[in-house]
């Protein structure tokens, strides 16, 4: 007990740690307030420790290395949270990582309107206010063929809106196989309440049929409600509606066909090894009054809920006071508005769009680049074992979940050591590396990294794993 008081007599007074280096460094960087807090908590940590009777070495109550801990404590506070990621995951449109990377040009046209004052809502001709989304409706409609447009924050923002606007109060008829659950937890019917429409659920999880619907509609129905399953699929004994085969229905009772494509695509992918979906374009042709996607995932642009569809829905949608809550700013739509006039070329897709990039990489090509980055790392004799290994790259994003394109990664096993501490590691670096731990490895993905980042990243795995030997 004596020894146990001795060495809580011995921490370091607060004011004492503070004119150490490892703090006075950090002076003018960060507030006075946070560097004695962040002494503070070192001191109570230590004493915590003290008093549960652990052992706790003599060099720890050393006001530098109280001073040097403290100093831990404020390095995240040093960083910006949100920083730039070199994805090495495998995952293209992974959702914790942003999704789809911008062209060049939408990073160009946000950096353009950000610097200063823009034509957002003016009118150039009249020199009047203006529509925030003329800057995009001109090239929705003509990419879609879609009589208007509109775009708010993000998809289920698009679906709540479209649903609040037009249904409010009436029923909305759903295939039961397509009440999908969206990220986040957030589930259609969920959606659909907190837009004040009443749900109507027909069919069975894996077989609706056209009569499920007849049978269903009532005075109270207002909405055919189509969702996109393009997170999961059923498989084996199934049955559904196309928008096609509900149209008739819908214009004999007067109702309004509205679909929800969730990732929605401009253009055909199968010839990029992708499984077929129904476009956007398609999907409006087909004569759905109302169609919802998002911008960000198989369209390869910045986080956006669109909405297009027939002129008078698009106009009630639009002046609904949920639209203003909603929509979106300048800089997603400079963004959104040089990715779709790119789409006005698409022989140039490959060349100027990222996500296209990533969808054509051959897996030859693959295994070169990662044939590459293991000969930089063995050059370094590293304490480490590399290993060139097929493997599959998903689409991410909930969108085609059954598509493993395939392609080689290397893997990287440390004789000693721990991957997980070694991932960890490479998470807090600026740019941030986020691999993939599998199997008491770490599987490096090449798909989704930029060519130009490929020597940063080299560097990156060589400094973490330097400093976990």
């Amino acid at each position: 007990m004596s020894d146990q008081q001795g060495l809580l007599r011995s921490l370091p007074a607060v004011d004492r740690v503070l004119r150490e280096e490892p703090l006075q460094k950090l002076t003018g960087r960060l507030p006075q307030k946070m560097l004695t807090e962040a002494v503070q908590q070192a001191v109570a940590d230590l004493r915590c420790k003290l008093l549960a009777g652990e052992c706790v070495p003599e060099k720890a109550l050393d006001p530098a290395q109280v001073a040097a801990d403290a100093a831990d404590y404020c390095q995240p506070y040093l960083q910006p949270s949100l920083r730039k990621v070199i994805n090495a995951t495998g995952t293209l449109l992974h959702t914790n990582l942003g999704r789809a990377p911008l062209a060049k040009e939408a990073l160009q046209g946000i950096q353009t309107v950000a610097e200063g004052y823009s034509t957002l809502e003016i009118d150039m001709k009249s020199g009047q206010r203006g529509h925030r989304y003329s800057h995009v409706t001109r090239w929705l409609t003509q990419l879609t063929g879609a009589e208007d447009a509109l775009v708010v924050n993000n998809n289920a923002g698009a679906v709540l809106l479209v649903l609040t606007a037009l249904g409010k109060g009436s029923e909305a008829i759903v295939s039961r196989g397509e009440l999908v659950e969206i990220g986040g937890a957030f589930r259609i019917p969920e959606v659909m309440e907190a837009g004040g429409v009443k749900l109507r659920e027909v069919g069975a999880s894996n077989r609706t049929h056209l009569r499920d619907y007849e049978n269903a509609i009532s005075d109270e129905t207002k909405i055919l409600l189509k969702v996109h399953t393009s997170n999961y699929r059923i498989i084996g004994f199934t049955s559904d509606v196309s928008a096609a085969e509900l149209k008739p229905l819908a214009v004999a009772k007067n109702l309004i066909l509205m679909e929800d494509l969730g990732s929605g695509m401009l253009i055909d992918l199968t010839h990029f090894g992708l499984p077929y979906e129904p476009t956007v374009a398609e999907t409006v042709k087909a004569g759905v009054d109302v169609v919802t996607f998002s911008g960000d995932k198989l369209l390869g642009g910045p986080q956006a809920g669109i909405v297009v569809g027939k002129k008078q829905y698009l106009q009630k949608i639009g002046r609904h006071p949920l639209a203003r809550a909603l929509r979106i700013d300048k800089l997603t739509l400079a963004a959104l508005e040089s990715t779709l006039q790119i789409y006005l070329q698409p022989e140039q897709l490959i060349e100027r769009l990222p996500i296209f990039q990533m969808f054509s990489a051959q897996p030859q090509q693959q295994k070169l680049r990662c044939g590459k980055l293991m000969a930089r790392l063995q050059v370094e004799r590293l304490p480490i074992e590399l290993t060139l290994i097929e493997d599959f790259t998903q689409v991410g994003g909930g969108s085609m979940p059954q598509v493993q394109l395939p392609g080689w990664a290397l893997e990287i096993k440390l004789p000693e050591g721990s991957v997980d501490a070694l991932a960890r590691r490479l998470r807090g670096f600026i740019p941030a590396v986020v691999p993939r731990v599998q199997n008491d490895s770490l599987i490096v993905n090449l798909r989704a990294v930029a060519p130009e980042e490929e020597i940063l990243l080299a560097q990156l795995l060589i400094t973490a794993i330097g400093g976990e030997g």
